[in-house]
Parts: C-alpha cells; sequence; structure tokens
C-alpha cells in the first residue's frame, strides 16, 4: 500500500519539527494509541488499538526514526504484531516545508500487512490509512498551533460564581408566602378527668337512688347525676375549640 498527503500546519517549520519528536505529543494524535515509550535515542515501543474493516486488533511493535534532517523532516519505520488479527510494517517519509506563516507537511508511506487483515483487500486498507492519517495529522495540528488548549479548570473547593437566579433562591425560599393561610391548630382533646368525675358521681347517684326506698333521696341522685353531665360536657367542649 502506498499513499501520499500534504497537511498545512499553523505553526513554525521548528516548533512542527519538536512536536514530531515528542512522544506525548505522538501519543496524544496516534488514534488508538495507548501507550508510547521512548527505547534509545530515536526508538519508541508503541502499543495500539487498531480495527481495519470489521477486524480490530492492538498492536504493539518498534518505531524507529531515520535520516534525521533537522527542521526539514525524517524518515519513520515501524513493525507491529495483533496476533491472529495479523501483523503490520512500513516506513513514511515526511517532509516540512515553509507555507506562509505556517508548515506544509508532506509525506509519502509505504506499508504492508498481512494476516487476516490482509484478505480484507486493497480498497478496505487503503481507506483505513487514509482515515488514520488524517485524523492524525487533524489532532497534531489542533495541538501544535494551540487550538485544542483548554481552558484550566476550576479547582474543586472553588464555587462556582452564582448566577443572579441562583443567588436569589435563598432570599426566596426563606420568604413567607405573601398571601399564606396559616393551617388551622390541630383540635386538642380534652382532658379526660370531666367525664371521670362525671362517671364517678353518676355512680354514688344511682346508689343513693337505688337505696332511697322514700323521701327525696332519688331527687337529690337525679340532680346530681345532670349538673355533673353538664359540667363535664360543657369542660370537654370549652377545651376542644368552642366559644372563646
Amino acid at each position: 500500500m502506498e499513499m501520499t498527503g500534504e497537511q498545512r500546519i499553523a505553526a513554525p517549520r521548528q516548533r512542527v519539527w519538536e512536536a514530531l519528536n515528542d512522544p506525548e505529543v505522538l501519543r496524544a494524535c496516534i488514534p488508538g494509541c495507548q501507550s508510547l515509550e521512548r527505547e534509545g535515542e530515536n526508538g519508541f515501543i508503541a502499543v495500539a488499538e487498531v480495527k481495519i474493516g470489521p477486524i480490530g486488533a492492538r498492536f504493539k511493535g518498534n518505531v524507529t526514526l531515520n535520516d534525521l534532517d533537522p527542521p526539514n523532516g525524517y524518515t519513520i519505520e515501524g513493525s507491529g504484531n495483533g496476533g491472529v488479527a495479523g501483523n503490520a510494517k512500513g516506513a513514511a517519509k515526511v517532509r516540512l516545508s515553509d507555507d506562509a506563516g505556517g508548515t506544509l507537511v508532506s509525506y509519502n508511506v509505504d506499508a504492508q500487512v498481512g494476516g487476516r487483515m490482509a484478505q480484507l483487500g486493497g480498497p478496505i486498507i487503503d481507506a483505513t490509512a487514509k482515515q488514520l492519517a488524517g485524523k492524525f495529522f487533524s489532532r497534531f495540528g489542533e495541538i501544535v498551533s494551540g487550538d485544542a488548549a483548554a481552558a484550566p479548570a476550576p479547582a474543586a473547593t472553588e464555587a462556582p460564581a452564582a448566577t443572579p437566579v441562583a443567588a436569589a433562591a435563598p432570599v426566596v425560599a426563606a420568604a413567607p408566602a405573601p398571601f399564606a393561610i396559616p393551617a388551622a391548630p390541630a383540635p386538642t382533646r380534652g382532658a379526660p378527668w370531666e367525664w371521670l368525675v362525671a362517671l364517678g358521681l353518676a355512680i354514688i347517684a344511682g346508689y343513693m337512688l337505688g337505696r332511697s326506698y322514700i323521701g327525696e333521696w332519688w331527687m337529690v341522685a337525679v340532680l346530681i347525676t345532670v349538673i355533673a353531665a353538664a359540667g363535664a360536657g360543657y369542660s370537654a367542649g370549652r377545651r376542644n375549640g368552642g366559644w372563646q
């Protein structure tokens, strides 16, 4: 598979060159890259997950930078093994040139794949390679030109500024409703002692009435019962919200 392309980066050539040699920048730009560690002066060990068509695999391989010509370009060579998915190896010549205040990155890729991936056919492999290259240079351009710089997040202990609505919320919550009608107090039960006294007096009166064969004791008993019952009812009514 052979592929050529160009990408304009809005940054000076020296900055682009330094970024192309920075493992952290490369790791952030390579699609699916999980790790990229420097090995020796011009080598790296890379681990990346790549999906070509229906086949996805985790590749581990070596990357070497050759023919270094700072800040004009280099040749990057690599090989990786994706297990049962297959293997890949290839090289890319990268050239940098000034372009209207920015840098034009030109690349020429020559790669080969083997195993199950090779059975997918050239069109699928070519389309995937172009897609991966497009993602790499798009992200690379954002990082090098500074467009991907994000504003620092506020400290965890720092409370966000309150909006006018949020600031007024405590006041509104604390203020009473202008037309609120106070709830009527639940009626309290009168103390049961009035009825106990009335019951006791009624028992006494009944006893007296039962003993009064003659005389006026029965009249006294009836009068005591009526007075006790009336007094108990009146007291209980006042305690349960009667006349004030």
